[in-house]
């Protein structure tokens, strides 16, 4: 089962079973991710540049993203 985040942008999909809790995430941008609260993502607290900067970072790709459609 995967949790997916989203800030109207883009949506970040966290696969729980494929994290190995190595950290990455919580180092790189410690104001988003809180593995100890719930939620444990606070996808507004980084920007969008950042969050895709950021993501493909995880080791295992526990956490991914796609980009949001935008309707006009």
């Amino acid at each position: 089962m995967s949790k997916a985040y989203t800030n109207g942008e883009i949506t970040i999909k966290w696969q729980p079973k494929l994290c190995q809790h190595a950290g990455v995430c919580v180092k790189t941008l410690p104001k988003v991710y809180h593995p100890k609260d719930s939620p444990w993502l606070i996808i507004e607290n980084a920007t969008t540049d950042e969050l895709k900067a950021q993501i493909p970072m995880c080791p295992t790709g526990a956490l991914s993203f796609y980009e949001n459609q935008k309707y006009e």
